[in-house]
C-alpha cells in the first residue's frame, strides 16, 4: 500500500502524520467506524468515574476496553456548533455556524404552526452547503455512510444528511424534539431519509435510533460502514408540561421510560430520576449496537468513539467542574470522551492529555486511509498516537466564543470574560476555576489574551460562510 502524509495546522504550527491510499485493496482492511455523541452529558456522567450512581455497564465497558479522556472539550458550550465542528473539523467560527439554529419565540412559550415554522430560522438555517464533512469524505472513500439521531445542520433539504455525503438518515434535523410524539414544540419533526415521517410516532425515540443503528449496520453489507449515532438524550424535551402557576407555558424536561426511572428512584433526587433514567436507557441502546457487532464480526475491526456534545444541565452538577451547559467554565466546555478500537488501543487506559473535537475528523481519516479535503484547513489533528500514549498530544491552546462570551486554554492557563463571570484560572492547581489570578498574573493574562485576540484574526480572515455572515 502507498503511504501518504497528511498536514495539519494547529494555531501556526505544521504537523505531519502518515496514512495509508484510498485504493480498492486497502478498502477491505479499513475498520469500520462508530461514532456515539449524547446530548448535554456531563463531565462526571459515566458510571465507571463513580461520583454519581449512574447505570452505564456498556460505556463502561468501552472504557474499560479501551481509553477515557479527562481533558477532551468540545469547541462550543451548546449543541448546534459543536456538532458543525464534530462533522467539519473545523472551528465553528471557521465553518460559518457560529449559533444555534433555533427559534427562540418557544422561550415564551410560544406553539408553532406549520406555516409559520416553515419560514423561521429552524428551516431556512444550517450548515454553510460549500462545508465538506465527514460523509463526504468517507463516501468518496468507498464507505457506507450513515446518520441516525439528532443532526442539528438545519432542516431545508440541502441541509439534510443524504446532501451532504451521507446515505442513509433517521432522525431530527432541529437541535430538539419530544421523546414521544416527536414533535418540536408542536411540528413533527423525524424523516427517514429527505421525508418527513409519523410512523413511529409514540415510541420513545432512543429505542428508535438503537433500532435504526441496527437497520443501518445490517444493510451495510461487506462494506466498511461509518455510522454517525447522535442521540438526542439525555437533553430534556422540546415540548411543553403542565403549566405554571402563572399559566406561562413550561418545559417538559427530560423524558424517560418508567423501568429506567424506577431503577433510580431513592437513589438520587426526583428531579434527577429521568435524567438519569435518560442516560440508562442509552446505554442500553449503545449495548444492542455493540453485541451486532459482535455478532457479525465487525467488532473485531470496528472503531468507535465516544463524546457529549457540551457540558451537563440538569444533572445534579458537574463537579468538581464550575458552570455547565451554556457557560465558558470548565463544566460547559469539558465532556467524557471514550476511544474503544480492539488491537489497536490499549485497555483500561485513562488519558489527561489536552484533546478537544477538532481532532475527531482527522483522526477518522487517518484510520480510514481517507485524503483529508484538498483546500480546506482542518483545526485538529489525528489523536490516535495520543490515545495509544506513545506522544504527547501537540495542542497546546483552544479558543472559544459564544457571542459577547470568550474563553481561551493556553496550556493549563483558562481566561474566560463572559457575563456569567471572568478571571484566569491555572487549570494544573484548581480545576473547579475557584481562584481568579489576573491581578496576580499580568503577564499571563496579556498573553493569553492576545493569542484569543491572534485566533480571532484568524477566523476573520477565513472565506467568509454563511449563515451567519455575509457570503
Amino acid at each position: 500500500m502507498l503511504m501518504r502524509a497528511f498536514l495539519f495546522v494547529i494555531h501556526g504550527v505544521l504537523f505531519a502524520t502518515a496514512g495509508f491510499s484510498a485504493d480498492a485493496k486497502a478498502t477491505t482492511a479499513r475498520p469500520n467506524i462508530l461514532f456515539v455523541i449524547s446530548d448535554d452529558q456531563g463531565w462526571p456522567d459515566l458510571g465507571c468515574i463513580g461520583s454519581k450512581p449512574l447505570i452505564t455497564p456498556n460505556l463502561d465497558r468501552l472504557a474499560a476496553e479501551g481509553v477515557r479522556a479527562t481533558n477532551f472539550y468540545a469547541t462550543w458550550p451548546a449543541c448546534t456548533p459543536s456538532r458543525g465542528s464534530v462533522l467539519t473539523g473545523r472551528y465553528p467560527q471557521r465553518n460559518g455556524l457560529y449559533d444555534m439554529v433555533r427559534n427562540d419565540l418557544v422561550n415564551f412559550g410560544h406553539r408553532y404552526d406549520a406555516e409559520e415554522y416553515a419560514v423561521s430560522p429552524e428551516m431556512t438555517l444550517g450548515l454553510d452547503p460549500k462545508e465538506i464533512t465527514s460523509g463526504d469524505l468517507l463516501t468518496k472513500a468507498g464507505y457506507h455512510c450513515g446518520v441516525v439521531g439528532k443532526w442539528d445542520m438545519g432542516q431545508a433539504k440541502r441541509y439534510l444528511p443524504l446532501q451532504r455525503g451521507f446515505q442513509f438518515f433517521y432522525g431530527h434535523g432541529n437541535n430538539g424534539i419530544d421523546y414521544y410524539t416527536h414533535e418540536r414544540y408542536g411540528v413533527p419533526s423525524l424523516f427517514r431519509d429527505n421525508e418527513r415521517t409519523q410512523e413511529d410516532r409514540g415510541t420513545y425515540v432512543t429505542d428508535l435510533f438503537g433500532r435504526e443503528a441496527l437497520r443501518f449496520i445490517g444493510e451495510s453489507g461487506e462494506k466498511p460502514f461509518f455510522l454517525h449515532l447522535a442521540f438526542n438524550a439525555p437533553h430534556g424535551a422540546s415540548s411543553f408540561g403542565e403549566p405554571a402557576a402563572d399559566g406561562r407555558k413550561t418545559s417538559a424536561g427530560v423524558q424517560a421510560p418508567e423501568k429506567y426511572v424506577a431503577m433510580y428512584r431513592g437513589k438520587v433526587e426526583k428531579k434527577l430520576e429521568r435524567y438519569c433514567a435518560a442516560v440508562t436507557c442509552m446505554d442500553d441502546a449503545i449495548g444492542e449496537v455493540l453485541k451486532k457487532l459482535k455478532e457479525t464480526g465487525k467488532d473485531k475491526n470496528t472503531l468507535v468513539l465516544f463524546m457529549s456534545d457540551n457540558g451537563g444541565s440538569g444533572n445534579g452538577g458537574n463537579a468538581p467542574l464550575k458552570g455547565s451547559k451554556s457557560t465558558m467554565w470548565e463544566g460547559g466546555l469539558r465532556v467524557p470522551f471514550i476511544a474503544w478500537w480492539p488491537g489497536h488501543l490499549p485497555a483500561g487506559k485513562v488519558t489527561d492529555e489536552f484533546l478537544t473535537a477538532l481532532e475527531i475528523l482527522p483522526t477518522l481519516l487517518e484510520a480510514s486511509g481517507t485524503k483529508a479535503p484538498d483546500g480546506v484547513k482542518l483545526d485538529g489533528f489525528d489523536m490516535m498516537p495520543v490515545l495509544r500514549g506513545v506522544e504527547k498530544s501537540p495542542r497546546e491552546a483552544m479558543f472559544w466564543q459564544r457571542r459577547g462570551d470568550k474563553a481561551a486554554r493556553v496550556g493549563n492557563w483558562k481566561w474566560l470574560e463572559s457575563e456569567k463571570g471572568r478571571g484566569l484560572y491555572d487549570l494544573s492547581t484548581d480545576l473547579g476555576e475557584k481562584h481568579d489570578l489576573s491581578a496576580e498574573k499580568p503577564e499571563v493574562l496579556k498573553r493569553v489574551q492576545e493569542r484569543f485576540a491572534a485566533w480571532r484574526r484568524e477566523m476573520d480572515e477565513s472565506e467568509p460562510r454563511g449563515p451567519f455572515r455575509d457570503f
